[in-house]
């Protein structure tokens, strides 16, 4: 379905330019897109290989596995296809925690990661597994506590109640959330997205995604919980309670959400990395060894993962600056007018699956168009706090394995994406 998806962006965008005459506008945007593919992949890459070794520093202090086991029964029944000391399922669970928590920076290598460890699982490689599927529509549904991104932005823009779309954004995205599993694990029994009519060809080659960092045993991949040295216990003790009263002492010094929003920004990221460094140092792990080992798996995730990138930002890049997307929103108008969707904000929606950057652009012309107190400039936030951008996340996700039959994987992540919005404008209109 990628495939189609690709060739209809790609020739609407010329089509459309070619009548409005814009094509010089297309071809500025096809360059600057392989460009920034590449720059977006040079910082990814330093991030993931940061992540991805705090992550081997929690696999081999046994918290990742301890983390499996906890929330086992969970697991069974989202991903029974996947054992329950299996890795994949710690990146999975880290992955989506950093995603609740807004921190997309970290959700990503985690991401990444869950997504060769299922890989590993997979008896056909190039065709999406349903773990893969559901993780994938799971992922792309946006569920976040926190859209801290947009609340900054309608603060920036004069908002009386920045910290307004919190609650509607959480009950849009976990509408989202549930649609995305009802409809993968609905779509994986339908005849049509079996495993078996979606295997490749035998003359379709591949990428090696299996060697490697993942060539060892599930079992052994999963740590045995080293014993905790009592001294180092209390080091690590006393780190805390230090970090807990300099918390507390910066919000007793300015109370207020202002605070709030600065410590869950700045603060959170920071103390999760001594944490973990902390954790291993009291199970006597080598800390640095384990870090360098992680880091490196973020490397070889990079040199699989560039074609799939440039695809799809070269598309998508080219059906935005062909016109194409504007046609496309004047086309539907007449229809989501009949629900009371106001048309100013129906290019965030349309944007929104296709572009972070874009739907970032887009929102924020909503609010000075409209005022950040307006209802489009109110639903446009909401529908970019409880969204994702679905079409990188599965380019990016997909091509980090290799898996070019995604089966219902568009599917389920597209019917998140309709869920998704439909819930942003009931829950705007309920909270506005």
């Amino acid at each position: 379905m990628l495939n189609g998806i690709f060739v209809a962006l790609v020739a609407g965008a010329v089509l459309v330019a070619a009548f409005a005459g814009r094509m010089s506008d297309v071809n500025d945007a096809a360059l600057a897109a392989a460009k920034s593919a590449v720059e977006i992949l040079i910082g990814l890459i330093g991030v993931m290989a940061m992540w991805l070794g705090f992550m081997r520093v929690l696999r081999e202090a046994g918290f990742v596995a301890g983390l499996a086991r906890a929330l086992a029964p969970v697991l069974r029944r989202l991903f029974p296809d996947v054992p329950p000391d299996h890795p994949a399922l710690s990146a999975i669970l880290l992955n989506l925690a950093a995603n609740v928590l807004g921190l997309g920076n970290a959700a990503t290598p985690f991401g990444l990661k869950a997504m060769r460890e299922l890989e590993s699982l997979n008896p056909r490689p190039g065709v999406a597994t349903n773990a893969m599927a559901l993780f994938l529509a799971i992922n792309t549904s946006g569920l976040a506590v926190f859209p801290l991104g947009a609340i900054a932005l309608r603060a920036s823009l004069g908002s009386t109640n920045a910290a307004g779309i919190l609650v509607p954004s959480l009950v849009a995205s976990a509408c989202a959330t549930l649609a995305a599993i009802a409809a993968a694990k609905l779509l994986q029994r339908l005849p049509l997205f079996s495993a078996e009519r979606a295997a490749l060809p035998e003359s379709v080659t591949l990428p090696s995604v299996r060697a490697g960092a993942f060539a060892a045993p599930p079992e052994e991949l999963a740590a045995v919980s080293p014993p905790i040295v009592p001294l180092r216990k209390w080091v690590a003790a006393a780190f805390g309670v230090a970090v807990l009263f300099a918390v507390a002492r910066t919000a007793a010094a300015e109370p207020g959400f202002a605070t709030v929003k600065t410590l869950l920004s700045s603060w959170l990221l920071p103390a999760l990395m001594a944490a973990i460094v902390l954790a291993g140092f009291a199970r006597r792990v080598a800390v640095y060894d384990a870090f360098i080992a992680g880091a490196r798996e973020g490397l070889d995730i990079a040199v699989t993962v560039l074609p799939y990138l440039l695809a799809i930002l070269v598309a998508v890049r080219v059906f935005h600056a062909s016109g194409a997307l504007d046609t496309l929103t004047a086309a539907v108008a007449p229809l989501t007018d009949l629900v009371g969707f106001p048309a100013e904000a129906l290019p965030m929606a349309l944007i929104r699956p296709l572009s972070g950057s874009g739907a970032l652009a887009v929102m924020t012309d909503i609010m000075q168009r409209n005022g950040p107190d307006s209802f489009p400039g109110f639903l446009a936030c909401v529908i970019n706090g409880s969204s994702e951008t679905t079409f990188y996340v599965l380019a990016l996700y997909l091509g980090s394995v290799g898996v070019r039959a995604s089966r219902h994987t568009v599917l389920a992540c597209l019917a998140a994406d309709a869920v998704g919005v439909g819930a942003a404008l009931f829950a705007s209109r309920l909270f506005f």
